[in-house]
């Protein structure tokens, strides 16, 4: 029987690195800006066709490559910034595995351009699916370029898994952002299909945090700084009232983007019962610690890290977050125009000065009146039974009755179950009626996001969406990643009977929305649809109607907190059993809840 391992071809290899290093464009995008700020480039342009399906380009003013380095990079780990095994547990570069531009040149079409300062001539070098085509000396300015084209165009099973333009480029929009938000000091464009998305000068990172995320930013946040032998922390936190649905947060360990999850539940620990309902924080962690303390080589993409002592950190992080939040809780706003001020008069000369007078009554008795209000007890104090307590709870006499009307006070309505009101709303949150089988609980935003959703769901069907115009139209600023997923459905938010028009530079004018939303924050609801969108992807099963229509409901109806009288809680009523699936809201959540009758008897036993 002959042997049947056998070595697989580099291109084999290359090709089955590459599906775990790069998995869409915007892997490209991460790996090459990395190199090039590895390189020391201060100034790093990106340009994206297709959302980079059919182009990517990175140009940077690093420090270059020789005509033999430029060759051997290509080669499977090859690398400059490791050279032993213990440069493992030294490492403050973003790579050093040696297999992103391997991989890269597996599954794509790539042109490389570079130089060194101090030499003449640069290098050109042209590989398609790990062939070499042609290699020569080039004159081209200081530094390195990469053209990447025809991404997976031998591998089509992949190709075919990317998703729409749009989703391809918000994926590189938010790998820019993070590259951005770990290095303030050098300048990175970005460039889509000839329109400038981002140019973000050398800056501070409050100033980079505001070119990234709006100005609106800049007065939400809180400074954060701990410096211990442990880790150094830094970075900022967004108030408690500036907080969304879907917020931006982001961890960076010594200058590298990554998830974790435990210290994440540290921060949301120490904000704790200060947060509005159904949001999350923003915040912006920068963790400095010693590199041999962390192993940043377990994922591929070096998105999780290990740390040798995650307990202190968390102990740490979770202090002085809340250190941070209190000293802006604490420190309370000076009010110069406030109209309860205390009137202190002028004294003028020679005014004579007379002492307050206090009007006393010397016969007053506070025990006598106490005596009077209180009811006579039998049995002593220990059994608190008054005398009157048979006719405690008897109804007045009919012209007794009378009487009370006449001067204006109100019945109280103590008779039978079956005469109190059908609905009775608690806490500005549940809605309580009696049923043949016990207490039915209705969640009131949960039944009105249910309603809401059905209906949108009724009119994305038929088209149907009615739009009232604003008397004055609205001018919201979005972020590059949030406008174009706002193009990507902005037919059918139209459907809706929204009236959204783009205003150029990343900004939409708002003309009308949808009859019988009247009302509505517009811009609210607008920033939490985008962010129920943001950073997802569409789940089995889910049209892009059935999203929209989930996400608008949750954004537009009511909140808890808020009143209803006895005609509103019928009509939510009404209309909740008026739905195909009235027992549960739109993401899944139960809005009904029925208390037998036999558990309710249980309790008085």
């Amino acid at each position: 029987m002959p042997d049947i391992i056998k070595l697989l071809p580099d291109s084999v290899a290359n090709q089955i690195a590459a599906g775990e290093v790069i998995q869409r464009p915007a892997s490209v995008v991460k790996e090459l800006v990395e190199n090039a700020i590895d390189a020391g480039a201060n100034d790093i342009t990106i340009v994206l066709k297709d959302a980079g399906k059919s182009f990517i380009q990175v140009i940077d003013n690093g420090c270059g490559m020789s005509a033999t380095d430029a060759r051997m990079a290509f080669e499977r780990h090859a690398t400059s910034k490791i050279q032993k095994a213990d440069d493992l547990f030294a490492i403050l570069t973003k790579g050093f595995r040696g297999e992103a531009l391997a991989s890269i040149a597996a599954i794509s079409e790539l042109t490389l351009k570079t130089r060194r300062r101090e030499d003449e001539l640069g290098t050109s070098i042209t590989i398609s699916a790990s062939e070499v085509k042609k290699q020569e000396p080039v004159s081209c300015p200081g530094g390195t370029s990469f053209v990447i084209r025809n991404l997976f165009f031998n591998v089509p099973a992949r190709r075919k898994f990317l998703k729409t333009e749009t989703t391809e480029l918000r994926n590189a929009i938010v790998e820019f952002q993070r590259i951005a938000l770990a290095h303030s000091n050098v300048c990175l464009s970005l460039i889509h299909n000839g329109n400038e998305i981002y140019k973000l000068p050398e800056t501070g990172l409050k100033q980079r945090l505001v070119h990234l995320f709006g100005r609106k930013i800049s007065n939400s946040l809180v400074d954060l700084h701990t410096d211990t032998s442990i880790v150094k922390i830094s970075g900022y936190l967004v108030k408690p009232e500036a907080s969304k649905r879907k917020s931006d947060q982001y961890f960076f360990a010594n200058g590298r983007y990554m998830r974790h999850p435990y210290f994440h539940k540290a921060v949301m620990q120490a904000y704790e019962k200060i947060l509005p309902p159904d949001v999350s924080p923003s915040y912006f962690i920068y963790l400095d610690v010693d590199p041999s303390t962390v192993d940043i080589n377990i994922h591929p993409t070096k998105t999780e890290i290990k740390f040798e002592d995650e307990r202190s950190i968390f102990q740490l992080l979770m202090a002085s977050t809340k250190e941070a939040l209190g000293k802006f809780n604490v420190v309370p706003s000076l009010d110069f125009n406030n109209e309860k001020a205390f009137n202190i008069p002028l004294l003028k000369k020679g005014q004579e000065i007379k002492p307050p007078t206090i009007n006393i009554n010397p016969e007053f008795n506070p025990f006598e009146a106490e005596e009077k209000s209180t009811p006579t007890y039998r049995g002593g104090n220990s059994q608190r039974i008054p005398y009157n307590w048979e006719t405690l709870y008897s109804q007045n006499k009919p012209d007794e009755q009378v009487q009370a009307k006449r001067e204006g006070q109100q019945e109280m309505d103590i008779g039978p179950m079956h005469h109190a009101p059908r609905f009775i709303q608690l806490k500005a949150k549940y809605i309580l009626t009696p049923v043949k089988s016990g207490l039915m609980i209705i969640d009131q935003r949960r039944a009105h996001e249910r309603i809401l959703y059905e209906r949108m769901l009724h009119t994305l069907k038929n088209k149907t969406g009615m739009s009232q115009k604003n008397l004055y139209p609205q001018t919201l600023e979005l972020q590059p990643g949030d406008y174009a997923l706002l193009e990507e459905v902005l037919d059918d938010i139209t459907l809706l009977g929204f009236d959204i028009r783009s205003f150029g530079n990343n900004t939409i004018v708002i003309n009308g929305i949808p009859a019988g939303m009247e009302g509505i924050n517009v811009d609210k609801v607008v920033e939490n649809l985008l962010a129920d969108f943001k950073n997802t992807e569409q789940k089995a099963g889910k049209t892009l109607h059935e999203k929209l229509a989930r996400s608008l409901s949750r954004t537009s109806a009511i909140g808890y907190g808020k009143e209803l009288n006895r005609e509103e809680m019928q009509e939510i009523v009404d209309k909740l059993f008026a739905c195909e699936s009235p027992n549960y809201s739109p993401t899944g959540k139960n809005v009904i809840h029925i208390v037998p009758l036999e558990d309710i008897e249980q309790r008085f036993k």
